[in-house]
Order: structure tokens, then sequence, then C-alpha cells
């Protein structure tokens, strides 16, 4: 399987998050770091996301 890479708009989306909340729970180490693609460009991988959608739905379930 190719692990395609989301840029911040696909997060956003995704995520239902803002980009300032995406930023601060990245300082706090509570979402993915990005992997720098350019100069000034970055992207998400995409199972790194969907990994932690997933861990935020397990807990709400317990």
């Amino acid at each position: 399987m190719i692990d395609r890479i989301l840029r911040c708009h696909d997060v956003l989306e995704t995520t239902g998050l803002s980009r300032s909340t995406i930023y601060r729970m990245m300082e706090r180490d509570e979402f993915p770091k990005p992997t720098k693609l350019g100069v000034r460009a970055i992207g998400w991988r995409e199972s790194a996301v969907a990994g932690w959608i997933e861990g935020r739905c397990n807990g709400l379930e317990g």
C-alpha cells in the first residue's frame, strides 16, 4: 500500500481541526509531526493521521 502525503488543507478537512489547533497539538506531541517536502512545503503521512484519528476514536469508546 502506498502511503499518501496529505497537505495541510487535506489534514484540516480530514480532522475537522483548525490550523492553529494542529500546530498547538504538535508542540505538545499530541499530533503527528509533518514531513518536510521542500523549502516551504510540509505534509503528513496519511497513515499517521489515520492512526491518530483511530486512537482518538478508541479513547472515546471506553
